[in-house]
């Protein structure tokens, strides 16, 4: 999709900033890879959203990708993958890292070109639920709405409006909810 044009008081035109956002999970294989999804749908064109993970399962949570497709979300090019692509020459330069699991908060980061804005949105692991199909199924319901819930409260705020320390504590307080 080509960046939108937006008219400035020069009267010159020029494409809106699309922020780059990667979602990070040890796994990579439910919470972050859902939340990728969820932004690059509700995000308009603003924020390119992107997952990894420290230790990637290597395969999709099969019923991530059946809420993702049952939700009309988009499930193309989604793949567990290791957050090293993201920390080479060549890849997107991050805007926002956003770490949804506590193990990959304590894992090792690699060291992110750009100096991305990050914060800790703790989601409950619907791979770690034991039981029968419906409380899995329930686990990954939950996960995804809430994070539905911070992807609409993220991509409500006025970034351009906002400075640095002032969103990386709007980030902080989103994560809370």
């Amino acid at each position: 999709m080509p960046p939108r044009m937006v008219s400035h008081s020069c009267g010159t035109s020029m494409p809106d900033k699309i922020f780059h956002v990667l979602f990070l999970c040890t796994c990579n294989s439910a919470r972050s890879l859902i939340a990728e999804s969820q932004l690059n749908a509700l995000g308009k064109g603003r924020f390119q959203a992107y997952s990894a993970g420290s230790f990637p399962k290597g395969f999709v949570n099969p019923l991530a990708l059946e809420f993702l497709k049952n939700n009309g979300l988009p499930t193309d090019g989604l793949r567990s993958k290791p957050w090293d692509e993201f920390a080479v020459a060549g890849a997107p330069v991050m805007d926002y890292v956003l770490t949804v699991c506590d193990d990959a908060v304590e894992d090792v980061n690699p060291v992110w070109p750009g100096q991305p804005i990050s914060a800790h949105w703790h989601v409950d692991d619907p791979d770690a639920v034991k039981g029968d199909e419906q409380a899995k199924h329930h686990a990954m319901v939950a996960a995804a709405a809430n994070l539905r819930r911070r992807i609409e409260l993220f991509v409500a705020l006025p970034a351009e409006a906002l400075d640095r320390m002032s969103i990386q504590h709007e980030l902080g307080k989103i994560g809370k909810n």
